[in-house]
């Protein structure tokens, strides 16, 4: 009677069934994340062929499972520093969920494969041969990556019935890659598990004792069918190509097992090939599916597992900086995982600051966003009433108080006021973004990239006048292309502007006299220049000075001015631009002056377009910093409040939108009142980006409503009247004026209005009672008392709840103030009539010129930004409450075309703030001992 054979454990059998399951759950995965796929990047070095055969192998699996996979075949010259770059470039690709090096390296330079496999991120080590992998394997943690062989041989075992627990394993073979792991696998599945080598003595004594067999000893056919105890498993993980001369090829491929003898003793036994190899793939597949849905999980979840940082609250309120010395930030990087952002998305400045990359917005382009919020207030005193400082206490409270994902947003301050008078912009109290000194100080270097690029642009446009007025036209023409290296063309920029003039021709050749005259010569305007050089400090004295007056320039001298840095259009492009692509088409666009006929000159003419992208490539990304209770904020872009529309970015805005998730919140700042800053951020932001906002929250303050109720004037850094230091429901009374007026603004617009008092340690609980009674019968949705200065979160802890319960309206409602299709003037009358309570708007001969020629030029269709003082709803900063049926004069007026408003110039409007006799210069000073800032407030 013959003997009965070994079942054989057919890999490519329980391979194909694995593929089938894994098949199903990428399409559940698509099911949840329509745009969801599964990414595994294979990295080989040189092109031998049997790694190219493993490669395919892959690839087809990959596909089949529908998994991503990408071949980058590197070439043998590559070098160790080198490989190990693409590696890290490929761990901080979020659409790569598996990463595995093709081993052996076939390279003519040396490489420390170990270092290699140790350069993949643990978390898309699907080979499981990083050294973090290896060892949860060896302590028991199999919540890591498991090597993808000897999980292979553990499904294998477990597929013949006859289970693990209690049995003799005997492993012949103590390799990193398969060997050791295997033991290790199998003495966690229960097994009693014996390790042996080529120096084991008795190994087939050894071998003889084992219930289950596994060997890789790299040997063909060493074991033998009297190695094997009668009815034991045998797993085959050998592979050896042995001569044969009865195939084509002249070799076959065999096993470390003598497949024929041992067949005749085992029960299960894996054949060569077919067994352990379709296994190894299959488990790869099955690494990359579960890292891809540790990683889905990660999207669909949005719930933050942040943990604030709490507060040690002293009484009297100390100053800010002592505030925010007190409290030891996170580090960054810590903040950034809370909130859902991955470290390639993260460019560290340090440990408390960092850019965020707009990549984000490419991961999270399914996620839904969260709930938009505008900090807006009543017309301020000097002294300002708040917005930042209610606007952080505010994001505390929603994330450190009622658990909600919250994130600020917010502009990056200027040094001017910083070294001037107003001091920092961090918020303050309790409620304020840390560092201080960092904040307001350089922070990552955006506003310095914005005045780079400015001053190159201005440079570039006087030299380009200075060039064509000592140049004839084919001197001229001949120097902007030249020929080089024996060949001439046109540059990128060039073609753009031969095709704005309608020259259809590619060779610099063959262009006629007159397109040559055409192509070469802007004919720049000096008195129509609107282009003006930018610093980032107060200075008067270049309110206005005289260039080219070196012997050099050849007499051809002009009257220029400067403007401070955060003024500088492409601050205002920082600010609403959407994508690298849109900033660099908002550029090209922009206005430098107009030409002897009246043509536009844009820095795209000026072949600047290209330079000034080099220039803000990095000063697009916002900066994260957080609170003083360690919850996060956006920091991007610093638009003059006056001049442009004094908002926080776009992109800050949506990159938060996208963390927060669809049950989260976003607190941004509009500058000063509901009149000018809110609605400049709804008819100039929002229509930018395409969001929508939910809700406002208004900030008043009993000492401005008093102020605008008749009380003296209030004057920065002179003491308080009596009047604002003791109850005056009087002067309350009559101010609630202002505040009614700035809700009906808001309503207008079609969103809900949030009244936060900012509550200040003169005010009365009388005197709130009347503001509230006051907000509520004039359609406030709520009207709170918020103490956050003083308390940090918990005493904005009533402003939140009022929000959340505001933020569950409907905003359908939401609509613009004007339509863009109507003129220019119709647009201005509308803002000055239904924002400011204007009776009529008046104009003078230069501006209804400049009118027709915005038309004529085909802007009229821009949004307004209105500017005008902050003090008034009206255009004299002396006039307060809230008057109805005055005159506005609207006596300049200037194009910002690259960031898509035309700005009305209401009164006097200075774009470069002076030094007052006083200023903060004075108390700034740094200890030399402890490199501590001093006098920053």
């Amino acid at each position: 009677m013959l003997e009965e054979e070994a079942k054989i454990l057919s890999g490519n059998e329980v391979s194909k069934e694995i593929r089938e399951s894994l098949k199903r759950r990428v399409n559940e995965l698509n099911k949840k994340l329509p745009n969801f796929r599964p990414g595994l990047a294979i990295i080989q070095v040189g092109g031998r062929e049997d790694s190219n055969v493993y490669i395919r192998m892959k690839m087809k699996a990959a596909a089949e499972i529908g998994i991503h996979a990408e071949h980058i075949q590197l070439p043998k010259t590559i070098t160790e520093s080198a490989l190990l770059a693409k590696i890290e470039h490929l761990n901080m690709n979020s659409r790569f969920h598996g990463i595995i090096v093709q081993m052996p390296l076939d390279s003519c330079n040396k490489i420390d494969s170990h270092l290699i496999t140790d350069s993949v991120l643990p978390e898309k080590d699907v080979d499981g041969l990083n050294t973090v992998n290896e060892g949860k394997i060896a302590v028991g943690d199999l919540s890591g990556f498991l090597p993808c062989t000897p999980n292979g041989v553990v499904e294998l075992i477990k597929r013949t019935g006859l289970g693990i627990t209690g049995k003799e394993v005997v492993v012949l073979g103590r390799s990193r890659i398969v060997g050791t792991p295997a033991a290790e696998l199998l003495k966690w599945n229960h097994a009693t598990v014996t390790v042996c080598h080529s120096k084991t003595e008795n190994l087939k004594e050894v071998t003889a004792r084992a219930d289950v067999l596994v060997v890789a000893i790299g040997q063909p056919e060493m074991v033998k069918g009297d190695w094997v105890k009668k009815g034991a498993v045998v797993i085959d993980c050998g592979i050896n190509a042995i001569p044969d001369p009865t195939k084509k090829v002249g070799q076959k491929l065999v096993g470390d097992v003598d497949f024929e003898q041992c067949k005749k003793v085992a029960s299960y036994i894996t054949p060569v090939p077919g067994g352990v190899g379709p296994m190894t793939v299959a488990m790869l597949m099955s690494n990359t599916v579960q890292s891809a849905e540790r990683f889905a999980e990660r999207l669909m979840d949005t719930k933050w597992k942040i943990c604030p940082l709490s507060l040690q609250i002293q009484s009297p309120v100390p100053s800010d900086i002592e505030i925010s010395r007190s409290q030891e930030p996170k580090n960054i990087s810590v903040l950034a995982n809370e909130v859902g952002l991955l470290p390639g998305e993260v460019s560290l400045y340090g440990t408390r600051k960092a850019k965020i990359s707009l990549n984000v917005l490419d991961r999270l382009k399914d996620q839904e966003v969260g709930k938009y919020v505008v900090v807006a207030g009543i017309t301020p005193t000097p002294l300002g009433e708040g917005k930042s400082t209610t606007m952080i206490g505010l994001a505390q409270a929603l994330t450190g108080h009622r658990d909600k994902n919250a994130f600020a947003t917010m502009r990056q301050p200027s040094q001017g006021p910083t070294f001037g008078i107003k001091g920092g912009a961090a918020g303050g109290g309790y409620s304020q973004v840390i560092p201080m000194e960092d904040f307001n100080l350089h922070l990552t270097g955006d506003i310095h990239a914005v005045t780079a690029a400015n001053n190159l642009l201005a440079a570039q446009l006087d030299a380009r006048m200075f060039h064509e007025a000592t140049q004839t036209d084919q001197a001229l023409y001949d120097r902007l292309v030249p020929t080089m290296r024996g060949e001439r063309k046109f540059s990128a920029i060039q073609l753009r502007r031969l095709e704005r003039l309608g020259i259809n021709k590619t060779d610099p050749n063959s262009l006629t006299v007159e397109e040559i005259s055409k192509f070469a010569r802007l004919n720049i305007d000096p008195n129509k220049v609107v282009w003006q050089r930018v610093m980032d400090i107060n200075d008067r004295y270049l309110r206005k000075i005289t260039i080219g007056q070196s012997p050099t320039e050849k007499n051809f001298t002009r009257v220029e001015s400067f403007s401070i840095s955060v003024a500088s259009e492409i601050m205002a492009i920082l600010a609403l631009a959407t994508s690298l692509e849109d900033m660099k088409n908002r550029m090209a666009r922009m206005v430098v002056a107009f030409s002897r006929n009246g043509t536009p000159i844009t820095a795209d003419d000026l072949g600047m377009t290209g330079a000034l992208m080099v220039l803000m490539k990095d000063a697009i990304e916002p900066t994260m910093m957080q609170t003083l209770e360690g919850t996060p904020v956006l920091v991007h872009a610093g638009p003059f409040a006056n001049i442009a529309h004094g908002c926080n970015s776009v992109l800050a805005d949506q990159i938060a939108l996208k963390l927060v998730g669809k049950d989260g919140y976003v607190v941004t700042e509009a500058g000063f009142g509901s009149d000018i800053g809110m609605e400049k951020f709804f008819n100039i932001k929002c229509r930018a980006s395409g969001m929508k906002p939910n809700a406002v929250v208004l900030v008043a303050t009993v000492r401005a409503l008093k102020m605008h109720g008749g009380g003296p004037a209030v004057v920065s850094g002179s003491p308080l009247k009596d009047e604002y230091t003791q109850e005056n429901l009087t002067l309350v009374k009559e101010g609630l004026c202002n505040l009614i007026r700035h809700i009906e603004n808001v309503r207008k617009y079609g969103i809900p209005v949030i009244v936060a008092i900012n509550a200040h340690k003169n005010d009365t609980e009388a005197e709130h009672e009347l503001i509230k009674k006051g907000a509520i019968e004039n359609g406030a949705f709520a009207c709170v008392t918020s103490n956050h200065w003083a308390e940090g979160g918990k005493g904005a802890v009533d402003l939140a709840d009022a929000l959340i319960e505001a933020c569950k309206q409907p905003n359908s409602d939401f609509k613009f103030l004007y339509e863009l299709d109507l003129s220019i003037e119709e647009k201005i009358n509308r803002i000055a009539k239904e924002m400011y309570g204007a009776g009529n708007v008046e104009f003078s001969q230069k501006v209804r010129e400049t009118m027709r020629l915005y038309a004529e030029k085909g802007y009229s269709k821009l949004p307004i930004c209105m500017a005008k003082t902050s003090a008034s709803l009206t255009g004299d900063p002396n006039i307060k409450g809230a008057p109805n049926g005055f005159r506005i004069f609207v006596n300049d007026m200037f194009l910002s075309a690259g960031a898509g408003f035309i700005v009305p110039l209401v009164g006097e409007i200075s774009r470069m703030p002076g030094l007052p006799t006083r200023p903060a210069i004075f108390d700034i000073d740094l200890n030399t001992e402890t490199g501590e800032m001093i006098g920053l407030f």
